[in-house]
């Protein structure tokens, strides 16, 4: 079991590096093919402007945008360049307005095992990098690796934790994420204050565990207190405890104010990620 289509995308040469990097040796290890994204997005909203102000306010942001897209894709083919000559890789680039971010980027996603992504998060990222985000997850229904500056450990993790709610989303990652599981030494499923009431409250996580286990996987189940404000922090302090080296957890969607709007601990984790998220939806 193993990803065969790799997709990542690049909205500016910031942080480019750790995520590149990451896919390319996932795409070694398992004999996949990577493509790669370069993107311009044009991030004026022309509401109302002088007669003839608007042409040029125009010209000059899809300008902007086609150079930021040259940089990206020069940035992209130097990093993937200098990766092993083993990598099979093609390098595309597109401009296009904030408001199309989700239509692009999901079109490529959807045909993707795996997309890899950087934190969309952060002092150096802008809007278009959490939308790119959540094109791929919500609309183009595509699991994403979201990788921190600080890179990925080792592609093939030994220790990994699931945040476990019991939900369809965390099954759903759960199921995408096998073939990092399958290669792991230890797979932790972590339950935070499970219900006293519902299918699962005698053995929680155990129907996982189960699971995961008839596969092969070295899995075992973790039930651990809300002894901090957020479950958020409770994870992130217990990735730390085991020196895990990826979260496994599903994507939640919050509002229709936009497509889709990561809230609630998906959010929060992805705020002060030390390690790679794998997220699907």
């Amino acid at each position: 079991m193993a990803y065969k289509s790799l997709l990542t995308v690049a909205a500016s040469t910031e942080g480019l590096l750790a995520p590149v990097s990451a896919a390319a040796q996932i795409a070694i290890r398992m004999d996949a093919h990577l493509d790669a994204l370069a993107l311009g997005v044009d991030r004026t909203q022309v509401g109302y402007s002088y007669v003839g102000s608007g042409a040029v306010m125009i010209a000059a942001a899809m300008e902007r945008a086609e150079s930021d897209a040259r940089e990206a894709e020069g940035a992209l083919k130097a990093a993937l360049g200098a990766q092993s000559p083993d990598l099979r890789f093609g390098v595309e680039s597109v401009v296009t307005q904030l408001g199309a971010v989700t239509d692009v980027v999901a079109a490529r996603a959807r045909y993707s095992d795996l997309v890899i992504l950087p934190l969309p998060y952060g002092k150096t990222r802008g809007v278009e990098d959490e939308a790119l985000t959540e094109a791929a997850l919500f609309e183009g229904m595509a699991p994403v690796l979201v990788v921190p500056e600080s890179g990925m450990k080792s592609t093939e993790p030994r220790r990994i934790i699931i945040a476990w709610n019991q939900s369809r989303e965390a099954l759903v990652a759960t199921r995408r994420a096998m073939p990092f599981l399958k290669r792991a030494d230890n797979v932790q499923i972590v339950v935070i204050d499970p219900p006293t009431h519902g299918p699962e409250r005698s053995d929680p996580g155990g129907l996982l565990c189960q699971l995961l286990v008839r596969h092969g996987i070295r899995a075992e189940v973790t039930v651990l207190a809300r002894s901090l404000p957020r479950v958020s922090d409770v994870l992130a302090r217990h990735i730390r405890d085991l020196d895990a080296e990826m979260l496994v957890m599903g994507a939640y969607g919050h509002s229709r104010f936009r497509e889709a709007i990561m809230g609630g601990a998906t959010r929060d984790m992805l705020e002060g990620a030390e390690i790679p998220v794998f997220l699907a939806h």
